[in-house]
């Protein structure tokens, strides 16, 4: 079994069109509070000198750390297929490197910090551009009304306005580019900016270069989202799109630059030099336009917060949370938990900063975490490729540098709401560590027994009436690696604690593989009729199923004549009803506290906490509750103590 990946991933006009829809939406809103923010964090007086050097600096910031790392290196960074952090994590788990885990969460945990800060500041912004029509608009009313319609729809699918995503973001970039040219063509010596050394004479003369730098870093935010959508658009549809996007991005951003000069003392009143560069009669369509912008970049926001709990799951990082696919199309799911979280995120953020100039402050600390993450994920991608040692050392050393300036440059920022952003990429971190750590650490004290020495025990129970039958097919969970093996605590469950007896006994598996799609499963008859093992091979993206997965396997087994179904009572099979089935999942309990270190102790009873907020086994492996006896058992046995109770002396008579 194999899925594959979606058809838009192919390059085509109509996968291009898709791509400009859904993976520059972040990044291609950018223009409505850069030039802004730049501009107030020198207080509002622009020179020409600081404008050439900030458009200069914005120009090689999106070359270098968009095009060069992102488009250039990073999409070469795939994962059959699919992009983003944790695929690449996926990738380079291999070289066994233990701590790399770490890195992919916390680039994991702020990429969804940072999923929450930008629905928001992007349609407050956008929302803000009405005030140069009416000032007493109601801002804050309106971005929350447009938050809570956005997260609503989200139960229901997105894949019929999905279809005018592209089409509106075609129209926006190119407005994007036309009103930038408006702006330069009068003043063409603006270009001089694509000049690299504007930047770097800004980054030397300017008084405040690093303040400025935090506020330049938001060109390049929406970098990390463009290689997580490498799955949904294929890295030709993206590449060739990022020419065309990448040119009305700087057509704007120069014709702002321009717009400034020409314009300063309108431009130092502390308005937004996007909207005030257009003319009046269009500046209603212009926030519009810009609005539709903003939702479809933080649709995308959303779609791929979804997509990296999903992946976490099933890289151990996060609780198993219900998956619902709302439409048939590939990739379209919807988290309840997920969705209610974010927008209870983006509702809190809107209402404690109340406008997008203080949002500034909170957004792109996050986001510079998540690309020093995804670099240092890549330097060791490189040395998994074979790369050159030379050009390895010249990757980190410059990259490093670069987003080390930029993480720098935004701390500047954490007093004044960046706090806000690392807080909760903190919060979501530690339960990711937790988590995984808490999983490790039950897995540690697991015991392995050969099934071997059993199989004949196992024979001589089906066929002995003095045992009470249990079931007709009795099912375990299994996590044994090797396929000789089962849990010491399934064979006691099966023949000691109380002995049960079965016509049929199954061993299930589940392995999670590297491969985004793996969909394929192992059948082992390790007793003929009797003993049988399945492994489910399930890659990162796919959701284990394994009620829906098990009868699927039971199907291929009666249709190839394995196995006969029917139940073993007479009145029963006489009418061709199909044998029953229970399901026994072991739970191991935290017991004997003592015998474990102390961040044991504190990684459990945290990993017990978050175990809270996820399903539990059963819901998590898609089986029908009714089905199913969860076993409780001690997670430590046979420990040896330290000191053995001896017998008193006799009691006198």
């Amino acid at each position: 079994m194999q899925q594959h990946s979606s058809n838009t991933a192919k390059f085509t006009w109509v996968g291009m069109l898709v791509t400009v829809g859904i993976v520059f939406g972040d990044i291609g809103t950018s223009p409505l509070y850069v030039m802004k923010a730049i501009v107030a964090a020198r207080d509002g007086f622009s020179d020409e000198n600081f404008i050439e050097g900030v458009l200069s600096c914005i120009i090689w910031t999106l070359t270098l750390q968009t095009t060069l790392k992102y488009v250039w290196i990073a999409l070469k960074a795939d994962n059959k297929g699919e992009g983003g952090i944790l695929a690449l994590y996926s990738l380079v788990k291999k070289l066994k490197r233990k701590w790399l885990y770490v890195v992919a969460i916390i680039g994991a945990a702020t990429l969804v910090s940072d999923g929450i800060i930008t629905p928001s500041m992007t349609i407050i912004s956008a929302v803000e551009g009405l005030k140069s029509y009416n000032p007493n608009i109601k801002v804050i009313d309106i971005t929350i009304l447009i938050l809570i319609a956005l997260f609503v729809i989200q139960q229901f699918g997105t894949q019929s306005i999905g279809k005018l995503y592209g089409p509106v973001m075609l129209l926006w970039f190119t407005l994007l580019a036309v009103l930038g040219l408006i702006e330069i063509i009068p003043h063409l010596y603006i270009f001089k900016a694509v000049n690299p050394y504007y930047a770097v004479n800004f980054l030397i003369e300017e008084p405040k270069t690093l303040v400025i730098l935090g506020a330049v870093f938001l060109c390049t935010t929406g970098a990390e989202s463009l290689y997580s959508d490498l799955g949904h658009c294929g890295i030709k549809n993206i590449r060739i799109t990022w020419i065309f996007v990448k040119i009305c991005l700087i057509f704007n951003y120069l014709g702002q630059g321009a717009w400034i000069l020409s314009h300063p003392i309108d431009a130092g009143s502390g308005g937004n030099p996007f909207f005030m560069m257009m003319p009046d009669s269009f500046l209603v369509w212009g926030v519009i336009m810009a609005t539709l912008a903003a939702v479809i970049a933080s649709q995308a926001l959303i779609t791929g917060s979804y997509t990296i709990f999903s992946e976490a799951m099933s890289l151990d990082f996060w609780p198993r949370q219900r998956i619902e696919y709302p439409t048939q199309e590939k990739g379209q799911m919807y988290i309840p938990v997920v969705n209610w979280g974010l927008l209870t995120g983006c509702v809190i953020v809107v209402l404690h900063f109340q406008s997008s100039s203080k949002m500034e402050a909170a957004y792109g600390l996050a986001i510079t975490v998540t690309m020093l993450m995804t670099t240092i994920l890549l330097v060791y991608y490189l040395f998994l490729q074979k790369t050159s040692l030379f050009l390895i050392l010249l990757f980190t050393l410059a990259y490093l540098a670069i987003e080390g300036g930029f993480f720098y440059a935004n701390v500047l920022k954490f007093a004044d709401g960046g706090w806000f952003t690392m807080l909760l990429a903190g919060l979501i971190t530690f339960c990711m560590y937790v988590w995984y750590n808490g999983r490790r650490l039950k897995n540690k004290y697991v015991q392995y027994v050969k099934i071997k020495p059993y199989l004949p025990v196992i024979q001589d129970m089906t066929s002995d009436k003095a045992i009470a039958k249990y079931a007709t097919n009795l099912v375990y969970i299994s996590r044994a690696e090797r396929n000789d093996e089962v849990e010491a605590k399934i064979m006691y469950s099966v023949i000691n604690k109380n002995p049960k007896r079965a016509d049929h006994y199954w061993f299930l598996k589940v392995q999670n593989d590297t491969n985004p799609y793996t969909f394929e499963y192992e059948f082992m008859e390790l007793i003929p009729n009797v003993l049988f093992k399945v492994k489910f091979k399930l890659g990162f993206k796919v959701e284990p199923l394994i009620s829906v997965y098990f009868s699927q396997v039971l199907e291929d087994l009666k249709v190839s004549g394995k196995l006969d179904l029917l139940s073993n009572y007479p009145s029963l099979r006489k009418h061709d009803i199909q044998g029953d089935f229970r399901y026994i999942l072991i739970d191991r309990v935290f017991n004997q506290e003592y015998l474990l270190s102390i961040k044991e102790r504190v990684i459990l009873r945290f990993y017990n906490f978050v175990k809270l907020f996820g399903l539990s086994d059963t819901a998590a492996l898609g089986l029908e509750s009714y089905k199913v006896l969860v076993e409780k058992v001690p997670m430590l046995t046979d420990i040896v103590y330290r000191s053995r109770i001896r017998e008193s002396n006799s009691l006198p008579k």
